[in-house]
């Protein structure tokens, strides 16, 4: 079983604040699985850095605005 990832994220907060965006809806934007966003947002996967960087666009946030690492 995998490891939970250190990494947090607030993607369902600003799936909320767009307009209660779907994961799905999330997911295709991106170019990945409505389970590969579900994955993400409970933290059992981190993202790649490209789809990180992808999900941050789709909301217009900074990437530290939607990922978090502890220091």
């Amino acid at each position: 079983m995998a490891k939970p990832t250190r990494v947090t994220n607030r993607i369902r907060a600003l799936r909320f604040e767009a307009g209660e965006m779907t994961q799905g809806e999330l997911a295709e934007r991106i170019g990945v699985t409505r389970q590969t966003v579900n994955a993400i947002e409970q933290g059992k996967y981190s993202p790649s850095l490209e789809v990180a960087f992808k999900i941050a666009r789709v909301f217009g946030v900074a990437l530290e605005e939607a990922f978090q690492y502890p220091g």
